[in-house]
């Protein structure tokens, strides 16, 4: 059984003076379980809308869609058991520690030994010595991870992540995709949405190209590149990204 299967899915959204804008036109993808999929699409192309669905927040207007078995309308409760969702932003709080956050979260959700489930996930992310900070002191990379950890709490088998690097450093975004490799490690299955193709090079099992309300492409990097026309070889020299520069000048100002 697939982790998310999603068939004809389709919704409408009430614009201006009476107008419909129709976001989804029948979306159709598969997830398996333990993979990372990456959703990929402009801004407005439905990529949220269909994170949302996902995680029972929006009702799909037709079409079918079922996580871990569940149908997300029909079934909601089931769904929100077994899933976990970081937004855009990070949904922590501030002035609470680290530890604090992620107590609160697991007695909101009635796990047991709440206290020693914190130090765990504080362990795993590497935020252990930070743990009793308060997190406005936090890095942008730090709070992400601390973030991603209160997602984690309860053990839930697939995580949505919606654009989960916006705005962070190149060095807080490897921290990210770090973090991200480990949950697929783990076995959890992840969905994420984002702006960056070189994300999803880098993460993904499969990729998914929403457009025009529709995937218009699904699969492996090496699937996707089959769709290019061949390309015309030539021997030029290499100039570094300046993504690979600043890390590269950033690590050697460290040592």
């Amino acid at each position: 059984m697939a982790a998310i299967n999603v068939s004809g899915l389709r919704k409408s959204f009430k614009g201006a003076k009476g107008s419909v804008n129709e976001v989804l036109k029948g979306v159709d993808f598969t997830v398996e379980k333990g993979e990372i999929f990456a959703l990929l699409g402009s801004n407005g192309a439905g990529k949220t809308t269909i994170v949302n669905i996902l995680s029972t927040l929006l009702k799909p207007d037709a079409g079918t869609a079922c996580v871990c078995g569940f149908d997300v309308s029909k079934q909601a409760n089931k769904v929100r058991e077994s899933i976990s969702l970081t937004g855009q932003f990070a949904a922590v709080d501030e002035i609470l520690t680290g530890r604090e956050n992620i107590i609160l979260i697991a007695k909101l959700r009635g796990v047991h030994e709440p206290a020693k489930v914190a130090d765990d996930l504080l362990e795993r992310f590497g935020l252990l010595e930070a743990a009793d900070r308060r997190v406005y002191t936090y890095s942008g990379g730090m709070t992400r991870r601390l973030d991603i950890a209160m997602s984690l709490v309860g053990t839930p088998a697939v995580i949505f992540l919606d654009e989960p690097t916006t705005g962070l450093d190149p060095e807080a975004r490897l921290e990210v995709w770090k973090t991200i490799k480990e949950l697929s490690n783990s076995g959890v299955t992840v969905m994420l949405t984002t702006q960056y193709l070189e994300e999803a090079e880098q993460l993904s099992d499969r990729i998914a190209i929403l457009h025009g309300g529709k995937i218009i492409a699904n699969g492996p990097l090496q699937e996707l590149k089959q769709l290019f026309p061949p390309t015309k070889v030539e021997y030029v020299e290499k100039q570094p990204s300046l993504e690979e520069i600043f890390l590269s000048i950033t690590a050697k100002g460290g040592e």
